[in-house]
């Protein structure tokens, strides 16, 4: 599904990934770990399309067409999602609204009418009920006072309506207590298919407690140093970074 190869890109003048190669098939997912500076939310906005970055060369394929020819909103409507790290509030905008253009915009370059009030109605009731959230959520404005969790649940839950192919998700277990982890963990497992992928990028183990990855890659100085199974995340937790990047 996602092929990168050789992927080198920064800002300005500092250089930040290095020369990132990653394979993603689809039904995996793929946890990418590495200490603070390694490039991990550089990679993640790069494959988005975040335009404050430049990329030097490499390429990026999502099933067999070119990330790097598109701006981000094409790349969201081929299935490319991102769970920001730090939700963005966005004052008298609903989450019903939002959700509603949203939708609606994707299935406007899919060439589709515009979802009708009864059946998007139908398919929020079933992701709260899949997310565990309050029927209030829905007129409230988009992350205006909402707590770190209800944020991040927030992500999961437009995760879960637009239904991409591949989600990256930038350190959504940041700031989250046990219950809200269990939450969305439990919405993200529930949404993995043989027809979709995702990234998690974390620091810590602990969401790999309850978000089983296929692959985990160790991530340092712009490179991908070490990969390997979901017990490579729990060598990680007992011996730190150094035994790995040494």
């Amino acid at each position: 599904m996602l092929k990168i190869k050789n992927l080198k890109a920064g800002i300005e003048e500092t250089k930040i990934l290095k020369g990132i190669d990653l394979e993603v098939n689809a039904g995996e997912i793929h946890a990418i770990m590495g200490p603070n500076g390694s490039g991990k939310s550089t990679l993640s906005s790069v494959i988005a399309g975040d335009e404050n970055y430049e990329v030097e060369s490499g390429s990026i394929m999502l099933n067999g067409e070119d990330l790097l020819e598109m701006d981000p909103d094409e790349r969201a409507h081929k299935g490319v999602f991102l769970s920001f790290q730090y939700p963005v509030e966005i004052p008298g905008i609903s989450v019903s609204n939002f959700m509603k253009a949203a939708i609606n915009e994707k299935r406007k370059n899919l060439g589709q009418d515009p979802v009708s009030a009864k059946d998007l109605l139908h398919k929020m009731k079933e992701k709260m009920e899949l997310l565990n959230m309050q029927k209030g959520y829905l007129s409230r404005n988009m992350n205006e006072g909402f707590s770190g969790g209800e944020k991040k649940r927030n992500e999961i839950f437009q995760m879960a309506m637009l239904e991409p192919k591949l989600s990256i998700l930038d350190e959504t277990d940041s700031g989250l207590d046990i219950d809200a982890l269990k939450v969305v963990a439990n919405g993200v497992n529930k949404l993995k298919s043989k027809e979709n992928a995702t990234i998690i990028i974390t620091h810590y183990q602990r969401l790999l407690n309850y978000i089983v990855p296929d692959f985990v890659h160790v991530l340092h100085d712009g490179k991908i140093i070490k990969s390997g199974g979901k017990e490579l995340a729990l060598e990680l937790e007992a011996k730190g970074y150094e035994w790995v990047i040494k």
